[in-house]
């Protein structure tokens, strides 16, 4: 393929991401040895963040794919379409990324069904091939390519997990919710707020991450943080801006509802 479409794929400006412990080294270490890497927390920590940050930093395309239970193997690796000239055979994401050397990020790829996920197998293993069954082609992959996979370890199931077959092709990142001095001045710079504010909001997530296995399934979010903090930067009452950003999304259980409501009232 063509340097532009290769182009077409960079990040040009610099994510917002604040360093938390040593994942950029480690990552960096990870992809100098094309090792595929798997990204682990809860949702709304920054992972996805993340990988943008390193893309950009490495200079590298990126390609990424929200996965879903819907999706089969044909959506990744590409399929026969039709058109005025007959048919004609178009390549997935999966493939154009193991084509021009693009970082392929799967985001939730637990999600997605098990018989779709080991499409993916060749390309994290020493053969780092892709082969099109259906076209009669086998890829190999570019020298710059990687695969990057993310997913929140608190929603596995039984029914809904990784095959050890997958999970250990994978080098692994654990992330979690940053502490709350960093927190809050992700949340200030993204949400466009005074540090004050961030620290209260930071207070309220906090407050609901302990209940998290008590009548919650997660705490708020650093994303949900940010929406509210949005919010306020409006012009939004503060208490109003949390209620629709931070409580309503969380839950419908009345009580619940009332009890984050009050964390919510003792800090604004």
């Amino acid at each position: 393929m063509s340097e532009t479409h290769r182009d077409q794929y960079l990040i040009r400006e610099e994510p917002y991401y604040r360093t938390v412990e040593d994942e950029v080294r480690l990552y960096e270490a990870a992809y100098a040895a094309r090792m595929p890497v798997m990204l682990k927390g809860p949702t709304g920590c920054g992972k996805s963040r993340f990988v943008e940050y390193m893309a950009w930093r490495l200079e590298r395309p990126l390609i990424t794919v929200a996965c879903n239970e819907d999706m089969t193997a044909s959506d990744l690796v590409g399929r026969f379409l039709l058109d005025a000239d007959g048919t004609r055979w178009q390549d997935g994401p999966l493939t154009v990324a193991a084509r021009i050397g693009a970082i392929c990020y799967l985001d939730e790829v637990v999600e997605a069904r098990q018989d779709t996920t080991v499409v993916i197998h060749p390309l994290t293993d020493h053969r780092r091939c892709l082969p099109l069954e259906k076209k009669g082609e086998l890829v190999e992959a570019h020298p710059d390519f990687q695969i990057v996979i993310s997913y929140n370890p608190g929603y596995q199931s039984l029914m809904k997990d990784l095959k050890q077959s997958t999970k250990q092709r994978f080098g692994a990142l654990d992330f979690s919710y940053p502490s709350a001095a960093i927190e809050a001045e992700i949340v200030a710079h993204e949400g466009g707020i005074e540090r004050d504010q961030a620290d209260r909001l930071v207070q309220v997530a906090q407050r609901s991450r302990n209940l998290k296995g008590h009548g919650l399934d997660e705490g708020m979010s650093t994303r949900l943080l940010v929406y509210a903090a949005q919010l306020m930067a409006k012009g939004i009452d503060p208490r109003a801006s949390a209620q629709m950003a931070l409580v309503r999304p969380l839950t419908d259980d009345p009580d619940m509802r009332d009890t984050l409501d009050a964390a919510v009232d003792t800090y604004f």
